[in-house]
Protein backbone atom coordinates (compact mmCIF):
# COMPACT_ATOMS: atom_id res chain seq x y z
CA UNK A 1 0.00 0.00 0.00
CA UNK A 2 0.84 3.30 -1.13
CA UNK A 3 -0.04 6.07 1.64
CA UNK A 4 -2.29 8.00 0.35
CA UNK A 5 -2.53 11.03 2.74
CA UNK A 6 -1.48 11.50 6.36
CA UNK A 7 -2.15 14.19 9.24
CA UNK A 8 1.59 15.84 10.45
CA UNK A 9 0.04 15.21 14.14
CA UNK A 10 -0.92 11.83 13.34
CA UNK A 11 1.79 10.09 11.76
CA UNK A 12 4.36 9.37 14.99
CA UNK A 13 5.59 11.25 18.07
CA UNK A 14 8.73 13.53 17.55
CA UNK A 15 10.37 14.78 14.49
CA UNK A 16 11.41 11.71 12.83
CA UNK A 17 10.92 7.89 12.40
CA UNK A 18 12.66 5.01 10.34
CA UNK A 19 11.18 3.44 7.84
CA UNK A 20 11.49 0.70 4.93
CA UNK A 21 9.96 2.09 1.70
CA UNK A 22 10.08 1.24 -1.75
CA UNK A 23 8.84 3.14 -5.38
CA UNK A 24 6.77 1.73 -7.76
CA UNK A 25 9.59 -1.16 -9.17
CA UNK A 26 11.95 0.10 -7.44
CA UNK A 27 14.05 -1.87 -4.34
CA UNK A 28 13.20 -1.66 -0.69
CA UNK A 29 15.38 1.39 0.92
CA UNK A 30 15.83 2.71 4.78
CA UNK A 31 13.89 6.06 4.59
CA UNK A 32 13.88 8.94 7.30
CA UNK A 33 10.35 9.91 7.84
CA UNK A 34 9.52 13.55 9.03
CA UNK A 35 6.79 14.30 10.92
CA UNK A 36 5.07 16.47 7.91
CA UNK A 37 5.31 13.20 5.84
CA UNK A 38 8.05 13.50 3.64
CA UNK A 39 11.02 11.21 3.05
CA UNK A 40 14.72 10.91 2.77
CA UNK A 41 16.68 8.50 1.16
CA UNK A 42 19.00 7.26 3.67
CA UNK A 43 21.54 5.67 1.08
CA UNK A 44 21.81 9.12 -0.75
CA UNK A 45 22.20 11.18 2.62
CA UNK A 46 24.78 8.41 4.41
CA UNK A 47 25.89 7.78 0.83
CA UNK A 48 25.80 3.80 0.88
CA UNK A 49 23.78 2.18 -1.44
CA UNK A 50 24.28 -1.27 0.82
CA UNK A 51 22.18 0.84 3.61
CA UNK A 52 19.37 -0.74 5.48
CA UNK A 53 17.24 0.31 8.77
CA UNK A 54 18.90 -2.73 10.53
CA UNK A 55 22.57 -1.93 9.62
CA UNK A 56 21.75 1.78 10.84
CA UNK A 57 20.28 0.18 14.12
CA UNK A 58 23.86 -1.39 13.90
CA UNK A 59 25.62 1.55 14.65
CA UNK A 60 22.81 3.19 16.69
CA UNK A 61 24.84 5.16 19.40
CA UNK A 62 26.32 7.37 16.34
CA UNK A 63 23.54 6.77 13.22
CA UNK A 64 20.55 8.11 16.20
CA UNK A 65 22.83 11.56 16.16
CA UNK A 66 23.02 11.71 12.54
CA UNK A 67 19.22 11.35 12.13
CA UNK A 68 18.15 13.62 14.54
CA UNK A 69 20.85 16.35 12.07
CA UNK A 70 19.11 15.36 8.82
CA UNK A 71 15.63 15.19 10.19
CA UNK A 72 16.59 19.26 10.57
CA UNK A 73 18.22 19.79 7.96
CA UNK A 74 16.17 21.33 5.40
CA UNK A 75 18.74 21.13 2.33
CA UNK A 76 18.16 17.38 2.22
CA UNK A 77 16.01 16.28 -0.94
CA UNK A 78 12.71 15.13 0.38
CA UNK A 79 10.08 13.59 -1.21
CA UNK A 80 6.66 13.09 -0.50
CA UNK A 81 5.56 10.12 1.43
CA UNK A 82 2.45 9.32 -0.77
CA UNK A 83 4.99 8.27 -3.29
CA UNK A 84 6.41 5.45 -1.68
CA UNK A 85 5.17 1.74 -0.49
CA UNK A 86 5.60 1.52 3.70
CA UNK A 87 6.56 -2.50 4.31
CA UNK A 88 7.74 -3.81 7.62
CA UNK A 89 10.76 -1.25 9.07
CA UNK A 90 13.00 -3.66 10.08
CA UNK A 91 14.10 -7.00 9.41
CA UNK A 92 14.98 -8.70 12.42
CA UNK A 93 17.45 -11.68 13.40
CA UNK A 94 15.16 -12.64 16.00
CA UNK A 95 11.60 -12.12 17.31
CA UNK A 96 10.96 -12.87 21.43
CA UNK A 97 7.20 -12.81 21.41
CA UNK A 98 5.33 -12.90 25.49
CA UNK A 99 1.92 -14.16 26.63
CA UNK A 100 -0.38 -13.29 29.50
CA UNK A 101 1.40 -10.16 30.36
CA UNK A 102 -1.60 -8.10 30.94
CA UNK A 103 -3.73 -8.72 33.89
CA UNK A 104 -7.39 -8.38 32.47
CA UNK A 105 -6.72 -9.97 29.27
CA UNK A 106 -5.61 -13.00 31.42
CA UNK A 107 -8.23 -12.52 33.33
CA UNK A 108 -11.04 -12.98 30.72
CA UNK A 109 -8.93 -15.86 29.21
CA UNK A 110 -8.90 -17.47 32.56
CA UNK A 111 -12.78 -16.90 32.37
CA UNK A 112 -13.00 -18.25 28.67
CA UNK A 113 -11.28 -21.01 29.07
CA UNK A 114 -13.21 -22.73 31.98
CA UNK A 115 -12.64 -26.95 31.95
CA UNK A 116 -15.71 -28.71 31.27
CA UNK A 117 -15.64 -29.92 35.02
CA UNK A 118 -15.04 -26.79 36.75
CA UNK A 119 -18.24 -25.30 38.43
CA UNK A 120 -16.74 -22.30 39.97
CA UNK A 121 -18.54 -19.16 39.50
CA UNK A 122 -17.08 -16.50 37.51
CA UNK A 123 -16.33 -14.53 39.93
CA UNK A 124 -14.26 -17.26 41.55
CA UNK A 125 -12.18 -17.75 38.24
CA UNK A 126 -11.83 -13.87 38.17
CA UNK A 127 -10.06 -14.35 41.76
CA UNK A 128 -7.83 -17.50 40.91
CA UNK A 129 -6.62 -15.68 38.05
CA UNK A 130 -6.33 -12.41 39.99
CA UNK A 131 -4.03 -14.12 42.39
CA UNK A 132 -2.62 -15.89 39.82
CA UNK A 133 -0.96 -12.61 37.85
CA UNK A 134 0.10 -11.42 41.27
CA UNK A 135 2.35 -14.66 42.31
CA UNK A 136 3.71 -13.82 38.54
CA UNK A 137 4.68 -10.41 38.87
CA UNK A 138 5.87 -10.94 42.51
CA UNK A 139 8.32 -14.06 41.14
CA UNK A 140 9.63 -11.71 38.32
CA UNK A 141 8.55 -14.27 35.57
CA UNK A 142 7.87 -12.73 32.20
CA UNK A 143 6.75 -15.69 29.61
CA UNK A 144 8.61 -14.96 26.07
CA UNK A 145 8.96 -17.26 23.47
CA UNK A 146 10.38 -17.20 20.04
CA UNK A 147 8.72 -16.27 16.92
CA UNK A 148 10.13 -16.27 12.47
CA UNK A 149 11.00 -13.01 11.18
CA UNK A 150 9.46 -14.88 8.03
CA UNK A 151 5.94 -14.38 9.83
CA UNK A 152 6.37 -10.59 9.44
CA UNK A 153 4.77 -8.36 6.95
CA UNK A 154 4.16 -4.72 5.76
CA UNK A 155 1.71 -2.99 8.46
CA UNK A 156 -0.66 -2.06 5.24
CA UNK A 157 -0.16 -5.85 3.39
CA UNK A 158 -2.79 -8.15 3.48
CA UNK A 159 -3.06 -11.10 5.85
CA UNK A 160 -3.53 -14.52 4.26
CA UNK A 161 -5.71 -16.44 6.50
CA UNK A 162 -4.36 -20.27 6.10
CA UNK A 163 -7.16 -22.66 5.29
CA UNK A 164 -5.98 -24.58 8.73
CA UNK A 165 -6.38 -22.00 10.36
CA UNK A 166 -10.12 -22.60 12.40
CA UNK A 167 -9.65 -19.54 14.91
CA UNK A 168 -7.52 -16.85 13.69
CA UNK A 169 -7.34 -14.05 16.34
CA UNK A 170 -5.68 -10.50 16.58
CA UNK A 171 -3.25 -9.71 19.15
CA UNK A 172 -2.03 -5.69 18.93
CA UNK A 173 1.12 -5.61 20.67
CA UNK A 174 3.96 -2.46 21.78
CA UNK A 175 7.29 -4.08 20.09
CA UNK A 176 10.38 -2.60 21.66
CA UNK A 177 13.48 -2.55 18.73
CA UNK A 178 16.64 -3.53 19.94
CA UNK A 179 19.80 -1.15 19.32
CA UNK A 180 22.63 -2.10 21.07
CA UNK A 181 23.27 -6.06 21.96
CA UNK A 182 21.91 -7.18 24.92
CA UNK A 183 23.12 -9.92 27.23
CA UNK A 184 22.08 -10.43 30.69
CA UNK A 185 21.82 -6.83 31.48
CA UNK A 186 19.60 -5.88 34.30
CA UNK A 187 16.10 -4.03 34.21
CA UNK A 188 17.88 -0.54 35.12
CA UNK A 189 20.64 -0.79 32.06
CA UNK A 190 17.86 -2.79 29.43
CA UNK A 191 16.01 0.57 27.96
CA UNK A 192 19.32 1.71 27.01
CA UNK A 193 19.15 -1.09 24.70
CA UNK A 194 16.44 -0.27 22.76
CA UNK A 195 16.22 2.10 19.90
CA UNK A 196 12.54 2.65 19.55
CA UNK A 197 9.11 1.16 18.98
CA UNK A 198 6.13 0.16 16.71
CA UNK A 199 3.44 -1.70 16.28
CA UNK A 200 3.30 -5.32 15.92
CA UNK A 201 -0.33 -7.50 15.27
CA UNK A 202 0.66 -11.11 16.62
CA UNK A 203 -2.13 -13.28 15.34
CA UNK A 204 -2.77 -16.41 16.40
CA UNK A 205 -4.73 -19.51 15.64
CA UNK A 206 -6.55 -20.31 18.84
CA UNK A 207 -7.48 -23.55 17.51
CA UNK A 208 -3.39 -24.74 17.76
CA UNK A 209 -2.14 -23.25 20.51
CA UNK A 210 -2.44 -26.36 22.18
CA UNK A 211 -1.32 -29.74 20.94
CA UNK A 212 -4.50 -32.02 20.13
CA UNK A 213 -2.31 -35.01 20.03
CA UNK A 214 -1.09 -34.83 23.27
CA UNK A 215 -1.57 -31.98 25.59
CA UNK A 216 1.14 -32.49 28.07
CA UNK A 217 3.78 -31.60 25.73
CA UNK A 218 1.35 -28.00 25.98
CA UNK A 219 1.81 -24.80 23.48
CA UNK A 220 2.40 -25.06 20.33
CA UNK A 221 3.61 -21.58 19.14
CA UNK A 222 5.51 -22.87 15.99
CA UNK A 223 2.18 -23.89 14.52
CA UNK A 224 -0.30 -21.26 16.11
CA UNK A 225 1.37 -17.75 15.22
CA UNK A 226 4.29 -18.09 12.46
CA UNK A 227 2.30 -18.33 9.37
CA UNK A 228 3.39 -16.01 6.75
CA UNK A 229 2.32 -12.86 7.56
CA UNK A 230 0.86 -13.56 10.71
CA UNK A 231 3.07 -10.20 11.99
CA UNK A 232 1.96 -7.27 10.56
CA UNK A 233 5.00 -4.73 11.92
CA UNK A 234 5.19 -1.22 11.55
CA UNK A 235 4.97 1.61 9.82
CA UNK A 236 7.70 3.30 11.63
CA UNK A 237 10.55 2.98 14.27
CA UNK A 238 10.01 5.86 16.72
CA UNK A 239 13.36 6.71 18.27
CA UNK A 240 12.90 5.76 22.01
CA UNK A 241 13.77 9.27 23.24
CA UNK A 242 10.70 10.55 21.20
CA UNK A 243 8.65 7.82 23.27
CA UNK A 244 9.73 8.29 27.23
CA UNK A 245 7.05 7.04 28.77
CA UNK A 246 6.05 3.48 27.59
CA UNK A 247 3.65 3.00 30.97
CA UNK A 248 0.75 4.26 29.45
CA UNK A 249 0.23 4.45 25.70
CA UNK A 250 -3.23 3.54 24.36
CA UNK A 251 -3.32 0.17 22.18
CA UNK A 252 -6.82 0.31 19.82
CA UNK A 253 -7.75 -1.78 17.43
CA UNK A 254 -10.55 -1.71 15.31
CA UNK A 255 -12.27 -5.05 13.60
CA UNK A 256 -14.06 -3.27 10.33
CA UNK A 257 -14.76 0.15 12.55
CA UNK A 258 -15.69 -1.67 15.69
CA UNK A 259 -13.25 -1.11 18.68
CA UNK A 260 -12.27 -4.70 19.94
CA UNK A 261 -8.94 -3.81 21.96
CA UNK A 262 -8.76 -0.54 24.13
CA UNK A 263 -5.96 -0.80 26.79
CA UNK A 264 -3.25 1.12 28.19
CA UNK A 265 0.12 -0.27 28.85
CA UNK A 266 -0.29 0.64 32.20
CA UNK A 267 -2.21 -2.57 32.34
CA UNK A 268 0.70 -4.80 31.51
CA UNK A 269 1.76 -7.12 34.27
CA UNK A 270 6.10 -6.33 33.30
CA UNK A 271 6.93 -3.34 31.61
CA UNK A 272 9.37 -3.15 28.91
CA UNK A 273 12.44 -2.59 30.75
CA UNK A 274 11.49 -6.27 32.56
CA UNK A 275 10.63 -7.69 29.53
CA UNK A 276 13.76 -6.82 27.66
CA UNK A 277 16.16 -7.56 30.77
CA UNK A 278 14.25 -11.12 31.27
CA UNK A 279 14.93 -12.15 27.57
CA UNK A 280 18.40 -11.22 27.90
CA UNK A 281 19.03 -13.23 30.54
CA UNK A 282 18.76 -16.84 28.39
CA UNK A 283 19.61 -14.70 24.91
CA UNK A 284 21.76 -11.99 22.93
CA UNK A 285 19.25 -10.00 21.59
CA UNK A 286 20.97 -8.31 18.41
CA UNK A 287 20.26 -4.82 16.61
CA UNK A 288 16.90 -5.40 15.18
CA UNK A 289 15.74 -7.75 17.17
CA UNK A 290 12.28 -7.31 18.19
CA UNK A 291 10.86 -7.62 21.87
CA UNK A 292 7.26 -8.18 21.71
CA UNK A 293 5.21 -7.39 24.70
CA UNK A 294 2.04 -9.06 24.37
CA UNK A 295 -1.74 -8.32 23.87
CA UNK A 296 -4.02 -6.57 26.43
CA UNK A 297 -7.70 -7.34 26.66
CA UNK A 298 -10.33 -7.75 23.59
CA UNK A 299 -9.15 -10.33 21.58
CA UNK A 300 -11.17 -12.25 19.36
CA UNK A 301 -11.94 -15.24 21.91
CA UNK A 302 -13.05 -12.63 24.53
CA UNK A 303 -15.60 -11.48 21.48
CA UNK A 304 -16.81 -14.64 20.06
CA UNK A 305 -16.05 -12.96 16.96
CA UNK A 306 -12.48 -14.38 15.33
CA UNK A 307 -11.00 -13.36 12.17
CA UNK A 308 -12.97 -14.42 8.31
CA UNK A 309 -11.97 -13.00 4.47
CA UNK A 310 -12.64 -9.10 4.32
CA UNK A 311 -11.81 -8.19 7.65
CA UNK A 312 -10.36 -5.19 7.99
CA UNK A 313 -8.21 -4.22 11.18
CA UNK A 314 -6.92 -0.62 11.89
CA UNK A 315 -4.60 -0.50 14.75
CA UNK A 316 -2.69 2.27 16.74
CA UNK A 317 -0.29 3.06 19.24
CA UNK A 318 0.10 6.61 21.00
CA UNK A 319 2.79 7.95 19.36
CA UNK A 320 3.55 5.48 17.06
CA UNK A 321 1.32 5.18 13.80
CA UNK A 322 -1.53 3.05 12.93
CA UNK A 323 -1.77 -0.17 10.83
CA UNK A 324 -4.66 -0.89 8.16
CA UNK A 325 -4.43 -4.62 7.08
CA UNK A 326 -7.24 -6.48 5.32
CA UNK A 327 -7.80 -10.43 5.90
CA UNK A 328 -7.88 -12.82 2.67
CA UNK A 329 -8.30 -16.17 3.01
CA UNK A 330 -5.81 -18.54 1.32
CA UNK A 331 -6.34 -20.06 -2.16
CA UNK A 332 -5.04 -23.17 -3.59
Amino acid sequence: MFVKSASASALFAGPFALATLSAPDGPDFPALVTADAHVVDLRAAFGDESLSVRSLLEAWDTAAERLAALAGDSTQERRPLADFRVHAPVEPRQVFQSGANYRQHVIDLHVAHRAPDDDRSEEERRAEAAEIMDRRATEDLPYVFIGLPSAITGPYDDVVLPAWAEKPDWELELAAVIGRPAHQVTVDEALSHVAGYTIANDLTDRATVFRRDMPQIGTDWLRSKNAPGFTPLGPWIVPADSVPDTDDLRLVLKLNGETMQDESTKDMIFDVARMVSYASQTAQLLPGDLVLTGSPAGNGMHWGRLLRDGDVMDSSITGLGAQRTRCVTETS
